[in-house]
């Protein structure tokens, strides 16, 4: 390639890169009119994303029922606990470098400044390889001691801890050259699928009385990490080896400017890594908690009571994906209006599709813990208070990415930590007393915290809110669809699942039928161009007021 020379010095100041002298910036990637704030091109990844993410929401439910079903309570527990210390450990390994991935390479090439990008990168996954392995090795050779009901999978887990850390950190770095497509295929279609066929063959041998212990549903859960990995680290070096070259005598020059690229993208990262091992811990440590303080059989109840939750959140890292580059490159040119439509586009999308989720949950409790098992019909109580939680979560946005994209990590980073401290606290007290009912208030209180906090600093800093007309719309709908029409329904018809069934007919005809009387307001022409190849060109779709 020829090689483009870089300018002499840059200066970070905060987590912005300045450089000195200016110099001509690269040709404009092709774009669609509006560039990175028009919601139509976000809706074209976004509907590969979202197709990915209910892909791995059924994957992701099969294996908790052959789980469930494959091993028992108390055996369920120990494989469910073990995957939460795993992913858990896992997420600091990642050092908050998942956001930064997105938000330098974005902010980078916005700003003419691709030859940087592999410093940045080197800066980034070198140290989560080298804590991954750390931990893994520190997991392994102390689990035995700590947590000794459910060692026997967390050793096993721990073998691939570097592995899993590094494949989130590498498909983080493919998103901040806008290659969606990895994700999806990747961490959304090929892992879960391979989760699915690994665990349903052990389901299987245990259908013909060959009984595997927990640690063997383990692995067969973790490999799929492995070619994931190998995956992403090919496409990212690629990427990589065809940014712009230097000149040898520009060397010197890049070399100082990469080292203050990593100055810059550790200040920015530093805030953001406790953070997002604490955003995880509020994932995952409840689960912990809840088998630590009443034993592995509730801890097996809780995972599934809230399995539904991983759905949801899949549909917002599916949206969150797309919408962070743009962002990123939106927020770093100032374009407040463009940032706000980005923002209220992606929480209507997001009502629109996770409301209706969380209402018929709440609503039928009872018949969806029973897929699972008689055993675990007694969490419905928890599967209310957590479906009200996610109800607020979704409403929101993905306020703490927003929060993030404009910089404002020390922040998030408080958020985190308090809405953190405020579970564990409520935990502590609320377990031992209320069972999983506990875990799941404290849960719920965590989430309040954790959104309405930053939803209001966005409001009073940035003037950033995720209440369009498109957003009050599609909460309109949902409520009205999938949460009046079943509670009247099942008034006159309580038999279930018949009830149930009718309910969610009628509440589907309602409800689509309000999609498409309001489908400009919801920027639902982007989807659906997006969703036809010949005619993405032209996507269109209403800002929200």
């Amino acid at each position: 390639m020829s090689g483009r020379r870089a300018a002499p010095t840059a200066v970070a100041h905060g987590t912005r890169l300045t450089a000195a002298p200016p110099r001509p910036a690269p040709p404009p990637e092709p774009t669609l009119p509006g560039g990175s704030a028009d919601p139509s091109g976000m809706a074209r990844g976004g509907v590969a994303n979202l197709a990915g993410a209910a892909l791995a929401a059924v994957a992701g439910v099969g294996v908790t029922w052959l789980v469930a079903r494959g091993l028992g309570p108390a055996a369920a527990g120990s494989f469910f606990a073990a995957t939460s210390a795993f992913v858990l450990v896992g997420g600091v390994a990642r050092l908050g470098t998942t956001t930064a991935l997105v938000y330098w390479p974005a902010r980078l090439r916005a700003q003419g400044r691709p030859e940087l990008i592999g410093p940045c990168l080197r800066s980034g996954l070198v140290p989560v390889a080298v804590l991954g392995l750390l931990l893994g090795v520190a997991v392994w050779l102390s689990a035995g001691h700590f947590v000794p009901e459910y060692a026997a999978p967390l050793t096993m887990l721990a073998l691939f801890l570097p592995v899993a850390a590094l494949s989130e950190a590498l498909l983080a770095a493919t998103r901040g050259y806008r290659m969606m497509r990895p994700t999806v295929l990747l961490e959304k279609i090929m892992r879960p699928a391979t989760q699915l066929l690994c665990v349903g063959s052990l389901a299987v041998l245990a259908l013909s009385d060959i009984i595997s212990p927990p640690s063997t549903w383990a692995l067969a859960w973790v490999l799929p990490y492995v070619p994931g990995a190998a995956i992403a680290g090919f496409l990212v070096w690629r990427r990589w080896h065809h940014e712009p070259t230097l000149t040898r005598g520009d060397r010197l020059a890049a070399r100082i400017e990469g080292r203050t690229v990593g100055s810059a993208f550790w200040r920015y990262t530093a805030p953001r890594a406790l953070a997002n091992a604490a955003q995880t811990a509020l994932q995952r440590v409840d689960v912990l908690m809840v088998a630590g303080l009443a034993g592995l059989a509730p801890a097996a109840a809780y995972a599934v009571a809230g399995r539904f939750v991983v759905l949801g959140q899949l549909a917002n890292g599916s949206i969150a994906q797309v919408v962070q580059p743009r962002l990123a490159e939106t927020l770093s040119v100032g374009d407040r209006e463009g940032a706000l439509r980005l923002y209220q586009t992606a929480t209507a999308w997001l009502v629109m599709i996770s409301w209706p989720l969380h209402l018929v949950v709440a609503c039928y409790a009872d018949l969806y813990l029973g897929l699972f098992g008689a055993s675990y019909t007694a969490a419905a109580p928890a599967v209310r208070v957590l479906a009200a939680a996610m109800l607020i979560s979704t409403g929101c946005g993905m306020v703490d990415m927003v929060l993030s994209m404009a910089g404002r990590t020390t922040w998030n980073l408080m958020n985190v930590l308090l809405a953190l401290i405020t579970m564990v606290a409520i935990d502590l007290v609320a377990i031992p007393r209320l069972g999983v009912v506990g875990a799941a208030i404290g849960l719920a209180a965590a989430v309040a915290v954790n959104n309405l906090l930053p939803l209001a600093q966005l409001a009073t800093s940035l003037r950033l809110h995720p209440f369009g007309s498109g957003t009050r719309t599609a909460m309109a709908l949902a409520a009205g669809s999938f949460g009046v029409l079943p509670w009247l329904v099942r008034l006159v018809v309580p038999s279930q699942p018949l009830g149930a069934g009718a309910a969610l007919v009628l509440a589907a005809g309602v409800y689509f039928g309000g999609l498409r009387r309001f489908q400009d307001r919801l920027g639902l022409p982007a989807l659906l161009a997006a969703a036809r190849p010949g005619r993405r060109n032209n996507a269109k779709a209403a800002p929200q007021g």
